[in-house]
């Protein structure tokens, strides 16, 4: 993928002659402003919507899981690791999907696409935050932390990332990085992954898979204009529809796998069960032919409150 401008001028341009007959002028130095638009890039190119939830999932994990009392430092370097990571992800990502993100509505303010930082930073930026995110989970934290990192991080970029240019299956293999930080955090405080850790990795997997469906119904035409593939273009409106009731029964049942692993209590197997069911029922009302974007539209953003209020209740019943 090539992000250049313009052809470079050969040896016998003569608008390489006239630059170079010209006198050298000083380029202008950076205002205040100039570096506060900088800042404000760079903190876009890193996503701080997903990180924050991310860091949400990472801190939950880390608080169910088993032992005494926490050790906030550990905690501490673990989140900041974690959230190098994730930023570096973020921040490949935008690089390698400069050229999409600039055909997609939701996505042309990003840094890249409007202007506002150059390719090569969003590279280095990128490599740099993964350089320094590993080395502090595996030092300060430790070595099973750092490899979940690694593999959610090359997992993302290296996999998922082109894969959504091929196949609508490439959602299945971003879950895999979607789903690691409560692993993560579970590591972080035990250095083991157990059952009741995998639960939660369950949990949060197979959540996504409907959840993006979603959004790709009613953002189905700026995917297509994109190049991305996503199911609904794939296969179309109804067998979509199909797929997120199938899923979200799927989801139903994989939420019972931390009560089964001792996790939550009982207020946690009715918040699962109402809330489950409650998923349940509206899917199958989208299968109505007069359900179409609206529908998709408002099953997308019932399904954040529901991840909230599980892991929420998942938190309580640990401390």
């Amino acid at each position: 993928m090539s992000f250049s401008a313009s052809p470079p001028e050969g040896p016998s341009s003569p608008l390489l002659g006239a630059v170079s007959a010209a006198p050298a002028i000083a380029a202008p130095a950076a205002t205040p402003h100039d570096l506060l638009s900088i800042a404000r890039a760079l903190i876009d190119l890193t996503k701080p919507g997903v990180t924050r939830m991310v860091l949400a999932t990472t801190w939950a994990g880390a608080v169910i899981a088993p032992g005494p009392i926490w050790n906030y430092a550990r905690l501490a370097w673990a989140m900041f690791g974690t959230a190098l990571i994730v930023a570096s992800a973020n921040a490949l990502n935008m690089f390698l999907e400069a050229d999409v993100d600039a055909l997609m509505k939701r996505t042309q303010n990003r840094p890249l696409p409007s202007g506002r930082l150059s390719p090569e930073t969003a590279l280095w930026c990128g490599v740099s935050l993964a350089f320094i995110g590993i080395p502090v989970l595996d030092v300060f934290v430790n070595a099973a932390t750092a490899f979940l990192g690694v593999m959610a991080l090359l997992s993302y970029v290296l996999v998922y990332t082109p894969m959504k240019r091929a196949s609508s299956l490439a959602v299945w293999v971003g879950a895999i990085p979607g789903a690691a930080p409560p692993l993560m955090g579970w590591t972080a405080m035990t250095g083991t992954i157990s059952w009741p850790a995998l639960s939660l990795f369950a949990l949060l997997f197979i959540w996504q898979v409907p959840h993006f469906h979603a959004i790709a119904i009613f953002r189905a035409d700026e995917y297509r204009r994109a190049g991305l593939r996503v199911l609904p273009n794939e296969r179309g409106l109804s067998y979509t529809k199909r797929a997120i009731v199938v899923l979200l029964v799927v989801q139903f049942a994989v939420s019972a796998l931390p009560a089964l692993a001792g996790l939550g209590g009982k207020i946690y197997v009715a918040a699962a069960a109402l809330l489950g069911a409650g998923n349940v029922a509206y899917a199958v009302y989208g299968l109505s032919p007069s359900a179409g974007p609206r529908w998709a539209r408002t099953l997308f953003f019932a399904s954040l409150p529901y991840l909230v209020v599980l892991f929420a209740v998942l938190v309580v019943g640990a401390t």
